[in-house]
């Protein structure tokens, strides 16, 4: 691993820890209505595993003396799973019909491409191609922007069922 992408590794996999927990505390504080409503339960799982996908492929990122080949293959089987539950997650929120906050085909699009291209990454440095390093950090960027948002999404939707009730 380059010398050059410590730091950026560094930051990211310290933010996306930061921010899971900040969300698992969103979770804590309101389990009631999250476990209840089927958008707030999936979404929180889905910001959940995307924090926690970021936060290990960076740390897979640090790991010493090891190739792009290898890197490649653990990101690969990190961002299959990864890119699985989020797109599990999102259709089980929609077929539920009961919430339409945030659920849209832009979001689903978004984010499925976020990971898709992790999964490019992957297979890139499998193949010994550097560039992948590239991808996966635009990717990561974006990413956290969907997943932020989806944060914002689940704070705002707990909310709503609040003041309903």
């Amino acid at each position: 691993m380059p010398d050059q992408w410590n730091n950026f590794f560094l930051m990211v996999g310290g933010g996306a820890a930061a921010l899971a927990g900040l969300i698992f505390v969103a979770i804590s504080i309101n389990p009631e209505i999250i476990i209840r409503h089927t958008t707030h339960k999936n979404r929180a799982v889905n910001m959940l595993t995307g924090f926690t996908a970021v936060f290990m492929a960076s740390s897979f990122a640090l790991v010493g003396n090891q190739g792009l080949g290898t890197l490649g293959l653990e990101w690969l089987a990190l961002w299959i799973i990864a890119t699985a539950i989020f797109i599990r997650g999102y259709a089980v929120a929609l077929r539920s019909g009961v919430s339409s906050i945030g659920l849209t085909a832009p979001r689903l699009a978004g984010g499925t491409m976020c990971y898709l291209a992790e999964v490019l990454a992957a297979i890139l440095l499998i193949l010994g191609h550097g560039a992948g390093l590239y991808i996966a950090a635009i990717a990561i960027i974006v990413l956290f922007g969907f997943l932020i948002s989806g944060g914002w999404l689940l704070i705002i939707g707990i909310y709503e069922d609040q003041t309903r009730q």
